[in-house]
């Protein structure tokens, strides 16, 4: 039996080829992903830019995970970087660091992302380019679509332009949507659903971001959240107080899935891996190391606002029980069918939290344990214990968390702008132009805030 694999290590997007049939054993789902590769290709603009920087550090973090063939960054001069997401160092020092590499040339054989105005060989079949400009971001065919200004934009949206591009690059490698890479895939963080290549004139500039938030669950959303709340323009990060609440640990199954996650921190609290991160950016981290449920309690010193990236149903049950003024929760789909959906609920909203999640405690998950990669580690001796606890996990992905973390961040800032509150917001990476929304009506932020620098 191969006693290495089990459901702490398993890559969590190799398991989307196990739950569809499409691999045979866990090692051919493995191998499909060895076989998807990506080419960045930047322009000058990478030199002087930041939210260029950040769109290709972002892109990079998530892409790597995913695409196990490499991520090769072309046309990378040696320049500082300037994204406040890795400051400090080198740009290509940053790249390595996430796991990307530097190339002298462009593979004909990969898909291509183009960061800013850089001439793409004639060689390169598919390619997109990443765009964005006031709180919209996404990608574009290139040659084929004009791109945005990438000028006067939000600091969110280039990551949401990096985390969409991913999202096309691999369904172009899993071959399971016809479209990637011929089509225009983006979304307005100010008005989810609207035309996102369209001027929206009531976009605002960013005056306010919030000062106090309670991070709850720091797995594949919690720490794209961290990785979002990074890259935002405080003047002074000292003044920004982070409650970070997670019980677990890193296991190697998370360099899969969370963008703050590294084998080097296996068996490292979670918590204080994202705490280690943040602080290192000037933020001041506290933490709460114990599980989250209808016991915790917010002291009145505490932040009042939270930001949920927990999958457990009773947990979130237990949401307005702490006391915040406002909640936003974000949830992702599992499955081959729904992984890459995603979803906010705001609260206190027109139905509670227990009422939205209580009925789903029960509810049994879909088993795949009848697909052949799961009877061929049957065969080789694996029990129905640990053929059980392996089937149970979801397929995940890193891309559909950061863009869902995206939207939930979104809503604070709109809220603090004056712009729409939504109750719920749902959609799919694979077509975020049909992104539903429900607005609500919701009293002035009262979380804390402070001014941009």
């Amino acid at each position: 039996m191969r006693g290495a694999i089990d459901h702490t290590n398993l890559h969590r997007t190799a398991k989307y080829f196990m739950d569809n049939g499409r691999a045979e054993t866990p090692e051919d789902a493995v191998e499909l992903l060895r076989r998807f590769g990506l080419t960045v290709l930047v322009g000058s603009e990478i030199l002087h830019s930041a939210g260029h920087q950040t769109a290709l550090l972002s892109l990079v973090n998530a892409a790597r995970r995913t695409f196990l063939g490499g991520v090769e960054v072309v046309g990378l001069q040696d320049a500082p970087s300037i994204s406040l997401l890795m400051s400090g160092c080198q740009l290509a020092e940053a790249v390595r660091a996430l796991g990307g590499t530097t190339a002298s040339a462009v593979r004909s054989e990969w898909p291509c992302a183009v960061i800013g105005d850089a001439r793409l060989p004639e060689s390169v079949g598919i390619a997109w380019r990443l765009t964005w400009e006031g709180w919209r971001g996404g990608v574009v065919p290139l040659g084929r679509v004009a791109p945005l200004s990438e000028r006067d934009s939000i600091a969110i949206a280039p990551i949401l332009a990096a985390a969409v591009c991913a999202a096309e690059v691999f369904a172009y490698h899993a071959g399971d949507h016809p479209m990637a890479g011929r089509r225009s895939a983006g979304m307005s963080l100010w008005n989810p659903g609207a035309d996102w290549l369209g001027a929206d004139p009531s976009e605002p500039a960013l005056a306010f971001l919030p000062a106090r938030l309670w991070l709850i669950g720091l797995g594949n959303l919690g720490q794209a959240f961290a990785w979002v709340l990074a890259c935002l323009p405080f003047s002074d990060r000292k003044q920004i107080q982070l409650m970070l609440q997670d019980f677990d640990d890193i296991a190697p199954s998370n360099d899969s899935t969370s963008l703050l996650s590294f084998l080097r921190d296996i068996d490292r609290r979670k918590a204080r891996v994202v705490a280690d991160w943040l602080e290192a950016r000037g933020f001041v981290a506290f933490l709460n190391e114990r599980r989250f449920g209808d016991w915790t309690r917010r002291g009145p010193e505490e932040p009042a606002v939270a930001l949920c990236g927990v999958d457990n149903a009773l947990a979130r049950a237990a949401l307005e029980k702490p006391g915040f003024d406002l909640v936003v929760e974000a949830g992702l789909g599992g499955g081959p069918q729904a992984f890459r959906n995603f979803s906010i609920h705001t609260f206190p909203a027109s139905r509670t939290a227990e009422r939205l999640w209580l009925p789903q405690v029960a509810e049994a998950d879909e088993s795949f344990e009848a697909m052949p990669a799961y009877q061929a580690l049957r065969r080789e001796g694996m029990d129905d214990c640990g053929l059980a606890q392996l089937a149970s996990r979801t397929v995940g992905v890193p891309f559909v968390g950061l863009i869902a973390a995206c939207v939930a961040i979104s809503e604070l800032l709109r809220r603090l702008h004056g712009g729409a509150a939504l109750e719920l917001a749902s959609g799919s990476a694979l077509a975020l132009e049909n992104v539903e929304s429900v607005s609500m009506t919701a009293q002035p932020y009262a979380g804390g805030h402070v001014a941009v620098a």
